[in-house]
This record gives C-alpha cells, structure tokens and sequence, in this order.
C-alpha cells in the first residue's frame, strides 16, 4: 500500500513537474514575442542622424543669351517654346535626320558602355535587397552525426572521478545533432533604415548614372555623324574644285601650246591642281575615323560597318531651353550628384548609430541523442533563448572620428553637386553663344563666298582676254576654296553645338524617370531602349 501512495506521489510529481516546465516554456515565448513587438515598436519610432534637404544652389531667372539682343541676333535659328519639348528619350528626332535616327536606335540596343552602367546599376539595385535582409532574423542549422572515442588516458580520468564508470570498457560513441540557430538584432537607432536608405540613393544614382552615360554616347554619335557628313561635302566640294582645276589647266596647256601665254602659268595651274587633288584624298582618312567611331559608338565592329556619303544638310532644330531652375530636374548628371549627397547623408545616420547599444535576440533549438532511432524524439530536445547586449565603453574617439570623416564627405558631395549645376548652366551658356555667334558667321561666310565667286569670274575673264596673268585666277581660285570650306566648316560646327545644346539641356530626360525604389522595391529601367 505504502509502494502504490509512493507511486502515486511520484507520479502526481512527475505530472506537476511536467506542467512547469511547459508552463514556463508557454511564458518564455510569450516573453520572447512580448520582447520581439517591443523592439519592433522602437525600431519604428526610432532613427537617428540628419534629416535630408536638398542642398540649395544659386539659379539665374534666366539665360544671358536669351535676351533681347542674343534673340535678335540668331537669324538662322530659334528657340521653341518650352511646351513644344524635344521627343521623350528620342531627343535625334528633332533633327529629321532617317539615317542619324536609325543609328541612335541602334546605339541604344547595342552600345557596351551603355550596357555597363546598366549593369552596375542592377547590382547597386541588388545592395538594396542585401541591406533590407537586415530586418529579418537570421535562421541557420548546422546538422551532425559524430562519432568519438575518447582516448584511454581520457577514459581513466572518467574513472577516477566517476567511481561508477569503472571496469567499463573504452568504447566509441555516436552523436546525432541537428541544432537550429536564430538571431536577430532590432533597428533600434535606424542603423538598417539609413543603411537601406543610403543604398536605395546609391541606386538612383546609378540610375542616374545609366542615363548620362546613354546620353552622351547619343550626343557623341550624333556630333560624329555630323562631322562625317561635313567631309563627305568638302568631298564633294573638292571633287568639282579638282574637276574646274583640271579644266583650267587644259586650258592654260591650250594657250601655252599656242603661245599666249607663259609656261609658268601652266606651271602654276598644274601645281595648284596636285595640291587640291592632295586635299581631296586626305579627307578620306578622317572620315573614316569617324565612320570608325560610330561603328564602336552602335557596337559593331569598324570592318563591317560602312556609311554611304551623304553631304551636309544643315537644317538647325528648333530646341525648347526652358528656365535655369528647370536643369536641376533634367541633367542625369545633376540627379547622380545630389542622390550622391543623400546618400553620404544616409551614412552619417549609420555613423551616429554605432554610439546606442546593440541588442541581439538570439534563440536555439534542436534535437541531439547518440542514438540514431530516439533522434528527433520529445526527449532529444533541447532550446536556449535570451537577448543579449553589447555597448563600447572606450574606443579612444573611433565613434566620433567616424562621424566626422561621414560629415566630410556629405559637405565633399554637397560641393560636387554645386559645382556639377555651374557647370551645366556654363554649358548651356556657352552652346547657346555659340549658336548665336556661329548664326552671324554663317551669314558673313556665305557672304564672303559670294565675293569670291564674283572675283574668280572678273579674274577668269580678264586672264581670257590677256589683261591680267595667270596669278591673279590662281589667287581667286585658292580664296574661293577656302571660303568655301571654311563655310562647310561654320555649317558642321553649328549642328554640333545643337547637339551639344540638347545634351546641356538634358536630352529628352527628366527626374520622373528615376526609378522610384518605394519601399525599396526591385523596379529596374529597360536598358534596351530608351
């Protein structure tokens, strides 16, 4: 009877220890998920480091070149009002240029420079996942089956202190393991938040980046391609210069043949004939250099790729400037820099983080027995669970240092942003100058081929009638030819500086067409086309 109320007791123990233990097993994950909504309150509540505010920049009300007298004097071209805006992306069709806009599409597929930005741009967009992994714990196992025998020296010692153990054979023993590890350390100050938030800026830049690199590979092809189309008139202007000089020398030949004239004037005309054919063949060389350039600017190789000659048509878009506080929005390169400026803001809030403690919740679990069959049964269990907090006491002013290099360079980012707008207004200034200048010496120029036209006819018809030698038609002949090229020459650089203009004014991009990365999301840009 005593045997069964012993019994009894024990069981009726054994049941009350049961029920603490999962008791206090039911309390230690209610305090852990108690814990775990307590700091995700404060990582909610709590960030520290700067609020970011686009730094300010100096902007005119308007363009210098603009104004009345800059207006008045560009006869030959205008500019469109601001509502009239350049193509979307497709910024080469102003131009109404077939052959320059098939190339631009083909640059846009196909350029590797393009094609790298792009691609650093998806692994900037990648960090942003990295650092969002930070909200989330971390979860690891590291199973095991280990089989040890303990060495007899080790085995007497057990001995020794186990009276138990002894005469007990040394033998080898099996551990089955598999453990489960969890952590997770609360963003209490926003160490994470800044660390993402600088990452996503990182990004933008990039993408940013992807867009000042597409556009100045455009403005290249386009400036090349204009280039290309000047040599292929002064080609055709030296090709008819060639023909008349021939003419002119089979004519001095005739006269000196019989007898009214000198041989020197034959000898002049010959001179002055291989001199231009000499012109004329040399032009081929920079052509092709630049018929190269447009081969690598599409991504094809300079051997398979040929232009047919075509002359310069030069018909200068109407470009809508809009006002200087509008460039801040539509130069990628302005966007790169201050995304750059909030980012090196982002980091100072990481910087002054690592001042506030760490917390680290931790928990592990697992099952472990050296007997395979009873592996992953309730007894085999075990777990741990408990946060755990770090702080440094003294680190000889590494904190404060930090900040500090952190600071330097948000007000090193805020400087390159300042400078990169001076820079764009100087850019658009001087295209703008240059348009309107090179308008006046188009003008002057064709005048002054005019002229020489009219003083080669007069020194033509007086040689012909023997009242003036032969010099005199030479000297016209080499000042009309110059002229002429001079004004091909004035012609190409016009349509250059349109390029250039747009490429100032930004192309057809704008800061709405930054991918937006709201809640940092994985939005990519389409790096086939624009």
């Amino acid at each position: 009877m005593k045997s069964v109320q012993q019994q009894s007791a024990g069981n009726a123990k054994g049941v009350g220890c049961s029920q603490r233990r999962a008791y206090f097993e039911r309390f230690s994950s209610r305090t852990f998920m108690v814990a775990a909504i307590v700091f995700a309150f404060f990582q909610a509540a709590c960030i520290v480091g700067p609020k970011y505010n686009r730094p300010t920049v100096q902007t005119p009300p308007a363009y210098k070149e603009l104004g009345d007298q800059g207006s008045q004097a560009a006869s030959t071209w205008r500019t469109a009002h601001p509502n009239d805006a350049i193509a979307r992306g497709k910024w080469w069709e102003v131009f109404d240029d077939p052959q320059l806009n098939e190339l631009e599409e083909r640059l846009n597929t196909a350029n590797q420079n393009v094609a790298a930005a792009a691609a650093n741009f998806l692994a900037a967009r990648s960090l942003i996942r990295q650092a969002r992994s930070q909200y989330f714990p971390t979860v690891t196992t590291d199973p095991s089956i280990e089989n040890t025998r303990p060495s007899p020296a080790q085995f007497a010692a057990l001995q020794s202190a186990n009276s138990s153990s002894s005469g007990v054979a040394v033998k080898s023993f099996t551990e089955y393991s598999l453990p489960f590890d969890a952590s997770w350390e609360p963003d209490l100050w926003g160490r994470v938040r800044n660390t993402v938030r600088a990452n996503t800026f990182a990004a933008q830049a990039s993408a940013a980046d992807v867009e000042n690199v597409r556009l100045s590979e455009e403005a290249e092809l386009a400036a090349d391609y204009y280039e290309l189309r000047a040599q292929d008139s002064l080609k055709q202007l030296l090709d008819s210069t060639v023909a008349n000089y021939q003419q002119t020398l089979d004519l001095a030949h005739s006269q000196y043949q019989a007898g009214l004239t000198s041989e020197e004037a034959t000898a002049q005309a010959e001179a002055q004939l291989k001199v231009s054919e000499a012109q004329d063949t040399d032009l081929g060389m920079l052509r092709a250099q630049y018929e190269h350039a447009i081969a690598v600017l599409i991504g094809e190789p300079a051997s398979t790729f040929s232009l047919p000659v075509h002359t310069l048509e030069t018909k200068t878009p109407e470009i809508p400037i809009g006002l200087p506080s509008e460039l801040l929005e539509r130069r990628p390169d302005i966007a790169t820099a201050e995304r750059n400026v909030a980012q090196a803001n982002a980091r100072i809030g990481i910087a002054v983080a690592a001042y506030y403690p760490n917390i680290d919740l931790g928990a592990e679990g697992g099952f472990a027995n050296s007997v395979i069959s009873s592996w992953f049964t309730w007894p085999s269990r075990f777990w741990s669970v408990g946060p755990a907090l770090a702080e440094t006491i003294f680190d000889a002013g590494l904190r404060r240092a930090t900040v500090q290099q952190f600071q330097a360079n948000y007000d090193q980012t805020v400087a390159n942003y300042r400078e990169t707008v001076l820079t764009a207004f100087q850019q658009v200034e001087d295209n703008l100058v240059a348009l309107r200048i090179l308008s006046q010496t188009i003008s002057q120029q064709d005048a002054a081929v005019e002229a020489a036209a009219r003083s080669l006819h007069e020194a033509t018809v007086r040689y012909q009638a023997g009242l003036d030698p032969y010099l005199n038609v030479l000297v016209a002949q080499t000042i009309l030819l110059t002229d002429q090229q001079t004004a091909i020459n004035f012609r190409a650089q016009q349509m250059v500086a349109s390029v250039q203009l747009i490429k100032a004014l930004g192309g057809g991009w704008d800061t709405t067409r930054l991918p937006a990365l709201k809640g940092h999301s994985t939005n990519t840009i389409d790096i086939s086309k624009r």
